[in-house]
């Protein structure tokens, strides 16, 4: 169980929440029970073999506050919510531009750009701390090919297109990856991105950032009144929420990435994490998930300024900004939507 940023995170399986006037009332097998003001609260994420009371739904349904299920490796399974709020008027918008080509391919590709240009400032960072030549020269390499392929972009002209620069990009970015890895080497090997299932302890560590972080753009585009299952980039699929992953793209090497790499690099997280599971998929354990989750929190709560802002916020607020900025940008206030690059 965490709370961070007025979320609460239940990790520990088969422990029951439940309302007790206005608290929340945790109770977790082989532990004292935890008790939380319900004000507090902005939201619930529980993992797995977690129950809710139906008076404790009904009561953050009532009070807008959602919850999110997920499994207990981290996978997006659903989110409960009260009746459906936003300008309904926005939404129109966001569907009138979806079935726009023209206006759809321009906006995946600022997604694609800021998902690269994000991608090329991690590994030229990582390339200026690198302790070995080698490592260094690799790093290099790979935000050189990243800044060409930043240069075609413009030369994409349709979806198909900008959706084969972006797996170049992350094909490119993911070979570099096991550069940027300077502790605990042998133990967080890294060939390449594998997720369904992850087989090693660093795809593991990254796919249950992903899924955090999938939540976290879901929540920020629906609180704005857009629909999250409508993207641009991502084709449409049913239950897929494609907006989503779409303006999470912008943040996977800023936000998720970059968590995953501090804990490993400080070896706040090491063997003991993981376990195995049948067909050979690699997940995190329970423990291993608490200190994923608490080393996500304390990234969101770092302060980085933003163009749009006179004064630097939480990192974790710039994906709400992100999600306004969108907003705006499809009900044509903003002549363009502009992917957040930290400078």
């Amino acid at each position: 169980m965490l709370e961070a940023l007025n979320t609460l995170f239940v990790t520990t399986q088969r422990s029951r929440l439940r309302l007790e006037r206005e608290t929340i009332r945790i109770e977790m097998p082989e532990a004292d029970d935890k008790r939380i003001p319900f004000h507090h609260l902005s939201g619930i994420v529980v993992f797995g073999n977690v129950s809710i009371s139906p008076f404790l739904i009904h009561r953050c349904a009532d009070d807008g506050r959602p919850i999110t299920f997920l499994t207990e490796t981290g996978r997006f399974k659903a989110r409960l919510e009260g009746p459906v709020s936003g300008n309904v008027l926005l939404r129109r918008a966001q569907h009138r531009a979806a079935d726009s080509v023209e206006f759809a391919v321009a906006l995946a590709r600022r997604f694609v750009a800021g998902k690269v240009q994000n991608q090329r400032a991690v590994l030229l960072r990582a390339g200026r701390e690198a302790e070995d030549p080698e490592s260094r020269l690799r790093l290099q390499a790979g935000a050189d090919t990243l800044a060409r392929t930043l240069g075609t972009l413009p030369l994409a002209l349709d979806l198909d297109s900008l959706r084969g620069v972006e797996g170049y990009a992350a094909r490119t970015y993911f070979e570099a990856f096991s550069a940027l890895v300077r502790r605990q080497r042998e133990t967080f090997p890294f060939e390449g991105r594998e997720r369904r299932p992850p087989r090693d302890p660093m795809n593991a560590l990254i796919s249950f950032l992903y899924a955090l972080l999938t939540g976290d753009c879901r929540g920020a585009l629906e609180t704005v009144g857009l629909d999250s299952q409508i993207g641009f980039l991502h084709a449409l699929r049913p239950g897929r929420p494609a907006l989503a992953l779409d303006l999470m793209e912008e943040f996977r090497p800023l936000l998720a990435d970059r968590v995953a790499l501090t804990l490993v690099n400080r070896q706040e997280i090491g063997p003991a994490d993981f376990e195995s599971r049948p067909g050979g998929a690699v997940s995190l354990t329970e423990a291993g998930r608490r200190t994923v989750i608490a080393g996500f929190q304390t990234r969101k709560r770092e302060e980085i300024g933003h163009p749009a802002l006179a004064d630097p916020v939480p990192l974790g607020m710039v994906v709400h900004i992100q999600a306004r900025l969108l907003a705006r940008h499809i009900r044509g206030d903003l002549e363009r939507y502009d992917p957040f690059t930290p400078r």
